[in-house]
């Protein structure tokens, strides 16, 4: 993060290149400033004193890392102003309230609680833009897709007017908009990354020309558009739509998304509200499908140690470590008692058994994923041999 700091203090500008399935076109981004809080954390405090609006993309697992800063610059405002908008653009279910129990739990003073509204109201917001990996030469340009969806919860504005940004929708009941996004989006996104891993492809383009691929991801998104369409009152069409849409443009090849970038961080993935656990979990509550998302939770958790990927090798020694009831209340964060518990239970333990067989075999701390026809070459080899030890002793 420092060295982008630094070269985004030292060069004037920089390109964003914007890929849809009609081409691309590049945009300069120019009159910025870049201050690290780490090196200039006064800095930092007065710009979030002084602005309107404070915004962050940072990854869930790191908002409270940065809540400090934040706190310390909305304690500095004054309640005549106009209070800051903040804004989360994380990959999470209400991302922005768990920024905003960071900075008042932890980090704001107890007498400076009851009109902490006064100097920041708390924006959740749903996300929808798909930046893939970059070139490792690309510099501070950035390549991403075209098409982008940013939808703001506006509730928390009732008495003042929101922020004018240009390109936010700003709606009274975001949970919809975060639902269908999280399930259909980032469930499709996901589930082909993850097959496509287990079955070695490169990137996600590569895994969806894969029909069983495809066939698994579209049934997965089948059993989320059943529970959108029921819970949220989406018509079926408009919905079905959508799924061809999504899939469509995670399948952009001009995007080359690697597998293991969209696969990183399975742990959160795989977590109670997160993009399968969470429809499975409503679906097995009302009775309904939810094998294909099964499966796909599947291959995450035999997304394993895979490099430059810290949850997946933490993923890994939790499942050598605990029993397969114990890794599904860790990792799932479902209760014993709940109806999707038992099948999750029986994934895990199918994901162990097959890791545990095979675990000598390996000869290595199983970095390298195992495709089903290396499983079965194995296993007629494990055969063969205990035939030979037979012959041999009759």
């Amino acid at each position: 993060m420092d060295s982008i700091i630094q070269k985004l203090q030292s060069t004037p500008s920089y390109k964003v290149i914007q890929v849809g399935a009609e081409g691309s076109s590049e945009e300069t981004i120019t009159n910025y400033r870049a201050i690290n809080s780490k090196t200039h954390e006064a800095d930092v405090i007065e710009e979030i004193r002084t602005a309107d609006v404070v915004t962050c993309s940072v990854g869930p697992n790191i908002l409270k890392f940065i809540a400090p800063v934040i706190a310390k610059g909305i304690d500095g405002r004054s309640n005549d102003a106009t209070p800051v908008a903040v804004i989360a653009c994380e990959n999470a279910i209400g991302a922005t309230d768990t920024l905003a129990n960071h900075v008042k739990g932890d980090h704001t003073p107890e007498n400076r609680l009851d009109d902490h509204h006064e100097r920041a109201r708390y924006a959740n917001s749903a996300i929808d833009r798909i930046v893939p990996a970059q070139d490792p030469d690309a510099g501070l340009d950035v390549k991403l897709e075209k098409f982008y969806e940013w939808v703001v919860d506006r509730s928390p504005f009732h008495d003042h007017e929101p922020p004018a940004i240009k390109g936010i929708k700003w709606v009274d009941d975001l949970i919809p908009y975060i639902e269908r996004k999280l399930f259909t989006v980032n469930t499709g996104h996901a589930a082909a990354a993850y097959h496509g891993y287990y079955h070695q492809k490169a990137t996600v383009y590569d895994a969806l020309q894969d029909p069983k691929i495809l066939k698994e991801v579209h049934m997965a998104l089948e059993e989320t558009s059943r529970l959108i369409v029921g819970k949220h009152g989406i018509e079926a069409r408009e919905q079905k739509d959508y799924v061809d849409k999504i899939i469509t443009r995670i399948g952009n090849p001009h995007l080359e998304d690697a597998v293991e970038r969209v696969g990183r961080a399975p742990l959160r993935k795989l977590s109670r509200k997160e993009r399968f656990i969470a429809p499975a979990a409503e679906l097995a509550e009302e009775g309904k499908e939810f094998g294909a998302l099964l499966y796909a939770a599947e291959m995450a958790f035999r997304f394993q140690n895979v490099e430059d990927d810290e949850e997946s090798k933490e993923l890994a020694k939790i499942m050598s470590s605990n029993s397969p009831e114990q890794v599904v209340e860790k990792v799932c964060g479902l209760e014993s008692d709940h109806p999707l518990f038992p099948h999750v239970v029986a994934v895990v333990k199918k994901t162990f058994d097959v890791f545990v067989l095979f675990w000598d075999i390996l000869g290595s701390n199983g970095h390298d994923m195992i495709s089903m026809d290396w499983i079965a070459g194995k296993l007629m080899g494990v055969l063969m041999i205990e035939l030979i030890i037979s012959s041999m002793t009759v």
